[in-house]
């Protein structure tokens, strides 16, 4: 009997450090907590056609037109990301979104990455229909840095260190999903990561 306690005694160490070790692993010191990893798609669910390829670190969406969908649901965070985009690329990364099945700035947030955007006050930068960019800043052919703010019905966008959003207000969506977009052009995400507040 006093075996069995003993082998039961480090099964359950084994597994509560397996447990807590990888949720560790996966919060930073500063308490981001990776979305993405570069080597899987794990917590992430994939709608429509878009073809999107993992490795080395990164996630590449590369054909129109889909999403990457998370598989949780966030209120109020901070998401830091950071993207390679073409001049011609259309993508986005979507928050607080409403329907695992069908993503779209009218059911969520869209803050864009499309430096070509027909309509220029909601390009790159900016949240569609929520709050405009002026200058738009260019994201097009070399790697970049957003941080998106989303506390109650306040959102703040900063790209490459510059505001792009200071103030925007909208009550619509309370939480919701993640989503990152495929839908022209080539899009990498190396980083992806979530902390809320």
């Amino acid at each position: 009997m006093k075996r069995l306690n003993q082998y039961l005694a480090t099964f359950a160490i084994c597994i509560s450090t397996l447990f807590y070790g990888n949720w560790a692993f996966a919060q930073k010191a500063d308490g981001f907590v990776d979305l993405i990893d570069g080597v899987s798609l794990n917590g992430w669910n994939i709608i429509g056609t878009a073809s999107w390829t993992i490795g080395n670190g990164l996630v590449v969406g590369n054909t129109p037109s889909g999403f990457l969908v998370s598989s949780n649901k966030y209120k109020n965070f901070i998401i830091k990301a950071e993207f390679w985009a073409e001049s011609n690329t259309n993508s986005g990364i979507f928050i607080r979104c409403q329907d695992v099945n069908k993503v779209s700035s009218s059911n969520a947030y869209e803050i864009n990455i499309w430096d070509t955007r027909p309509e220029q006050a909601y390009a790159t930068g900016a949240i569609v229909d929520v709050a405009k960019v002026d200058p738009v800043p260019k994201a097009g052919g070399r790697w970049n840095t957003m941080e998106i703010t989303a506390n109650g019905s306040n959102f703040k966008v900063v790209m490459n260190g510059i505001v792009t959003v200071a103030n925007g207000q909208d009550s619509k969506f309370s939480d919701g999903l993640i989503a990152i977009q495929s839908a022209g052009g080539v899009v990498k995400f190396k980083k992806l990561q979530i902390k809320p507040i």
